[in-house]
């Protein structure tokens, strides 16, 4: 695939670039600001972005109000965010409107190369690829009064690879059980979480995003 690349630290930034390279992806610009990102997509749109959140010139949230505006200006185009750390603000800001061909890693999922580049792959097929360290910490913070309560262990541990922008057949395959097992999993979850009558894909990731922002 044809990926623009936004990283500040020179070393990661070529670091990426070599290994996208040696996978056989064209990496079609590589850039280290915010305001160079944008600019980049327009020259030349690619297939997917992938842009660290903070980046020059405040160091704050550029590199993801970046991402936002691409998105606004050309959702074909694929975002994958890279973060030092877990903000699940910053999460919910990316995937909340549309969450179809977006993802979000922490930045040590880089040096988990088959982690990353299979979380690429789901962004640029229009999947969504949320870090599985984000899922635990939304689902792990639930409290009492918290409809994700509701879920059986089996339902949390399927939303949990749900969330990340699994098939149902991938989750089968991980968690062992048969496919239908997982269907029927992922139709209780959407009752107990009132997501029955939501329509189109976002359900999947509904499940988790209302409560990214909590």
């Amino acid at each position: 695939m044809r990926i623009t690349l936004a990283e500040d630290s020179t070393l990661l930034r070529e670091g990426l670039v070599r290994l996208l390279a040696d996978e056989g992806h064209q990496v079609v610009a590589a850039v280290g600001t915010a305001d160079d990102l944008v600019e980049a997509v327009d020259r030349e749109p690619p297939d997917v972005v992938v842009t660290d959140v903070r980046m020059p010139p405040t160091h704050t949230d550029d590199g993801l109000r970046a991402a936002l505006e691409i998105r606004r200006r050309r959702p074909d185009v694929g975002v994958l965010v890279l973060s030092q750390y877990v903000e699940k603000r910053y999460a919910s800001r990316l995937l909340a409107d549309r969450p179809e061909g977006v993802g979000y890693l922490l930045k040590d999922r880089v040096a988990q190369v088959d982690d990353f580049l299979d979380a690429l792959d789901r962004v640029a097929a229009g999947s969504t690829a949320l870090d599985p360290e984000v899922v635990r910490q939304v689902v792990a913070g639930s409290d009492r009064t918290d409809p994700l309560t509701r879920l059986t262990p089996r339902e949390r541990d399927v939303l949990h690879h749900m969330a990340q922008g699994h098939t149902n057949a991938a989750i089968a395959e991980r968690l062992h059980v048969s496919l239908s097992a997982v269907e029927k999993h992922v139709n209780a979850i959407f009752d107990k979480l009132d997501l029955s009558y939501a329509v189109g894909y976002s359900r999947r990731v509904l499940a988790i995003l209302r409560y990214l922002g909590t």
